[in-house]
């Protein structure tokens, strides 16, 4: 039984409950459920561990890219340029992938995805292994990896709103998140070892990326395949349908619906500039590791896994908590976590500091895109999961753009004024957010009886 049109979104502001369009249920109102709950569909659980695999072997490159950048420039502004790469492209295919998402085979568009993945880390591989390698070639590496991320993500999100239901759907985004906070914990550590070790070298540890990268290919050979979502009853899809052959007509509708709701557009709005200042750091670890504290490749790949570390206990706390009403509040808390802990490590004096610190940045940060994630998607409509999923996806283009300008003032100001600047900028944004959250709530209140 559906709510009444007063009826509270998972941000704790009132939306009209209208079918298909994410409300509580009784059932849904429950503060907790199971941490594991979504697992118990067998599709899903498919689709999850071929994320678990997917991302260890994104991660894993991530990793190497910087690497790779810094041996052969010892360039912060060239850490930037190589992500600014991702970022270009994930900017201009995310927002054609969620029209792909709601008008294709989400299954046949992974695989797609996942099998050019694949091929592009055998490439980098052979280049460095036969010595052609050049920093053009980054750049490419990184460009392929940005259009299919742009590709899989929104495909991935809204085959798991059709394979669990909203019911499940926060707890269900908030354990993806896990799978990627979890391959995080072990794919940089083990990239920066591989790297740093001779038998291996960062030859090698593309090859082992691609070897993980295959058994996430495999995985989704088995998915079914899912339906067209303009194909159903909504009414709001219905002027999407005669679109079809036009996909940026269908882009500018997609960001005209989200645009035009408060529930949607805060959120989105808020995390694209919360992350694309704040999850640069990502990007900069190996300059704060080697060229500040004076370490190795190693180093980098352990401080990287601490911030996995937090990020995996932040995922498994949230997810009981992720389709609750609380949701909001918690999403709030996680921001300015987030840039709290940047900004501490800001002035990090040591290493062993600096790797505390960026747990907590992993545990902040998986918690605040894993609540957006999942506020958002029960917040949409159906036929316009793809499109509505590319825009919570745009903050990751924005923060691997933004790492090219970042880099540039690394090299003016040093890296820790950099990191201090990244969150300022965080907390500037969550105070916003948070101030107009609670003027929305307030508005929605009703009036106090004389």
């Amino acid at each position: 039984m559906r709510e009444s049109r007063a009826t509270r979104a998972p941000d704790g502001h009132s939306r009209p409950a209208d079918g298909s369009n994410g409300t509580f249920s009784q059932a849904e109102s429950h503060e907790r459920v199971a941490t594991f709950a979504a697992l118990g569909v067998p599709a899903f659980r498919l689709l999850w561990l071929s994320g678990v695999f997917s991302f260890m072997s994104i991660q894993m490159q991530f990793l190497l890219r910087s690497l790779l950048a810094w041996d052969l420039t010892e360039s912060e502004e060239a850490l930037g340029i190589v992500m600014f790469a991702f970022g270009a492209a994930l900017g201009i295919s995310t927002l054609f992938g969620g029209v792909a998402a709601d008008r294709l085979s989400k299954r046949r568009l992974m695989l797609f995805g996942q099998m050019v993945l694949l091929l592009g880390s055998i490439g980098m591989g052979v280049a460095l292994a036969t010595g052609v390698i050049a920093f053009w070639m980054l750049l490419v590496s990184s460009a392929l990896q940005g259009l299919m991320f742009g590709l899989i993500g929104p495909a991935r999100i809204s085959m798991t709103t059709e394979l669990v239901g909203r019911e499940r759907l926060g707890n269900a985004i908030t354990l993806s998140s896990l799978s990627l906070s979890g391959s995080r914990v072990i794919a940089p550590t083990g990239a920066g070892l591989l790297a740093g070790w001779a038998l291996f070298g960062l030859a090698g540890a593309y090859f082992v990326s691609a070897a993980i990268a295959t058994l996430s290919y495999v995985l989704l050979l088995p998915l079914p395949e899912t339906k067209d979502s303009a194909a159903g009853p909504s009414t709001d899809a219905r002027p999407v349908r005669h679109a079809r052959s036009r996909p940026l007509v269908e882009i500018r509708e997609g960001i005209r619906y989200a645009m035009s709701r408060p529930e949607l557009r805060r959120p989105i709005v808020t995390s694209i500039i919360v992350i694309m200042f704040g999850f640069s750091y990502v990007a900069f670890q190996p300059a704060l590791v080697e060229g500040v504290f004076g370490l190795g490749d190693r180093q980098v790949g352990f401080i990287a896994g601490a911030s996995s570390i937090g990020a995996v206990i932040a995922s498994i706390m949230l997810a009981s908590r992720a389709d609750s009403p609380s949701a909001g509040s918690i999403l709030i808390g996680m921001g300015f976590a987030f840039g709290a802990s940047i900004i501490a490590l800001a002035w990090a004096p040591n290493y062993e500091i600096a790797m505390v610190v960026t747990a907590v940045i992993g545990a902040a940060s998986v918690g605040f895109i894993s609540l957006v994630q999942a506020i958002v998607m029960r917040a949409t409509d159906e036929a316009y999961q793809g499109r509505v999923q590319s825009l919570v996806q745009l903050p990751f283009a924005a923060f691997a753009i933004a790492a090219a300008p970042l880099g540039v003032l690394a090299e003016w100001t040093g890296v820790r004024t950099m990191f201090l600047t990244m969150g300022i900028a965080v907390t500037l944004s969550m105070i916003v957010y948070s101030m107009a959250s609670a003027n929305s709530a307030g508005s929605h209140q009703p009036a106090n009886p004389r």
